[in-house]
């Protein structure tokens, strides 16, 4: 995924038609077993200096052998990944990271996992500052979504670009619920799947962040009762932070599109959570940023929106 940052895999079974339990869905107290559990899979014994041997029916590394190699007891281990145990020590997720091989931004996501509840997220504001900035790159197309996906501002090219925005009724508001219950994000997003699993691996981090957060909750139990898909990614895609890249878009009269964007976190303000702004351009002379400026021109000849 361009400009994505890997932070780790969930771990399930994806035929199952449960939307709680071991794969984390819906249970926050699962997930920080359900991110080691997956972890532990992708380690290859041989890394860990182990055997795999021929009659080996686990893949990656058993509990034990984890349990082992961060120095700490099975039994501790197993209720980790059971979710019995909470709140682990800063130097017993130290040894597992260092087990499990972790990156800098896979081990902020154990952390995060293991931290303390901190009750429900707070509602984003969005002020009269990030509109007027959101319109004043009239050329750029633009989006804000909170931590649930919900597009909370947006400008006029930014509303045309994914999927008529602006249009009242058109489609979801929500990135998430969009990809996944509307077929027409299938025709907007040509490169659909990579879309979905960007979709999925955010609102796995949003979760680790704000368990405790009941509409987020709400949103992913729904997508998992109504999405096979999103079951599927849900219990064995990446948890992802998306940064910068190239993304594909289709639009009716523009065409296929193929756009640098770049995501801008707004600083949240106390007691609310932050914002992220996504913003699409093209090179200069390039036939993609003459769609743009079209388009651009005949919303200004529409109006205000």
């Amino acid at each position: 995924m361009d400009g994505a940052d890997r932070i780790g895999r969930t771990d399930g079974t994806a035929g199952s038609r449960s939307t709680t339990g071991a794969d984390g869905i819906g249970d926050a107290r699962r997930a920080l077993g359900g991110f080691l559990r997956a972890r532990r899979a992708r380690v290859a014994p041989e890394r860990a200096g182990l055997a795999a041997g021929r009659r080996r029916r686990v893949h990656g590394l058993r509990r034990e052998e984890l349990a082992q190699l961060a120095g700490i007891s099975v039994d501790y281990y197993v209720r980790l990944e059971q979710g019995r145990a909470t709140q682990p020590s800063a130097e017993v997720l130290d040894a597992l990271a260092g087990a499990l091989g972790l990156g800098a931004a896979e081990r902020h996501h154990l952390t995060t996992l293991a931290a303390a509840r901190r009750g429900p997220a707070p509602e984003v504001r969005v002020g009269p500052l990030l509109q007027r900035m959101l319109d004043a790159m009239a050329g750029l197309p633009a989006f804000a979504t909170d931590h649930r996906l919900d597009v909370v501002a947006w400008n006029r090219l930014g509303a045309e670009l994914i999927g008529g925005l602006d249009v009242p009724g058109l489609r979801d508001r929500n990135n998430a619920r969009y990809l996944f219950l509307d077929p027409a994000s299938r025709t907007v997003h040509p490169d659909w799947h990579e879309r979905a699993v960007e979709a999925v691996g955010q609102l796995q981090v949003a979760a680790g962040r704000w368990p405790d957060d009941a509409p987020l909750a709400t949103l992913v139990t729904e997508l998992a009762s109504r999405s096979e898909e999103f079951r599927q990614i849900w219990v064995t895609g990446e948890v992802l932070v998306c940064g910068a890249g190239r993304k594909r878009l289709r639009h009716p009269s523009a065409g296929l599109l193929t756009l640098d964007y770049e995501t801008l976190h707004v600083p949240a303000a106390p007691g609310e959570t932050g914002l992220v702004v996504h913003v699409f351009s093209a090179a200069d002379g390039s036939a993609e940023a003459a769609a743009l400026a079209r388009l651009a021109a005949d919303g200004a000849a529409d109006g205000p929106h």
